[in-house]
């Protein structure tokens, strides 16, 4: 297999997956800071899929560290495919969420006009940008994963 930017145990693919973490990660913190999150199933939907993308890339991260660290390039074919999968997976459900998540948020805060907290509002806008901005982060580590494996 020939060596992508982003390919595992690159620097390029550790930069990628710690985005994707802190993008998570920022997306949960934000939503944790708010009252009234789980009276909204989108939310709550978002919060588990953002929850499994901390852990998928932050052991993706893990494992792109300690290749840097040993100086080797990660292209066994069944790790490869195994990333492929997940990666898309963790794209498919992050997307899903955030979609979800945005259309709540547009409903029940600009057209019904419901929103009379307005650090709240801007909270719930931060938490499905954050959420968006880790979907884009996890769909190129997927197209890089498909690339890497079809390639091979």
């Amino acid at each position: 297999m020939r060596v992508f930017p982003g390919s595992p145990g690159t620097l390029t693919s550790l930069f990628l997956r710690i985005a994707q973490c802190g993008f998570a990660a920022g997306s949960i913190a934000s939503m944790a800071t708010t009252s009234s999150f789980f009276k909204f199933t989108a939310f709550c939907c978002l919060i588990a899929s953002m929850g499994l993308q901390v852990v998928w890339s932050f052991g993706l991260a893990l494992l792109d560290g300690i290749a840097l660290v040993k100086k080797e390039v990660l292209h066994n074919p069944v790790l490869v495919s195994l990333l492929v999968v997940g990666d898309w997976v963790t794209a498919t459900l992050s997307l899903a969420a955030a979609s979800a998540s945005a259309g709540i948020a547009v409903l029940y805060f600009n057209d019904l006009g419901n929103c009379k907290l307005g650090e709240e509002c801007q909270k719930y806008q931060l938490l499905v940008a954050l959420a968006f901005l880790g979907w884009i982060a996890i769909s190129v580590s997927s197209l890089i994963m498909l690339w890497l494996l079809a390639a091979g």
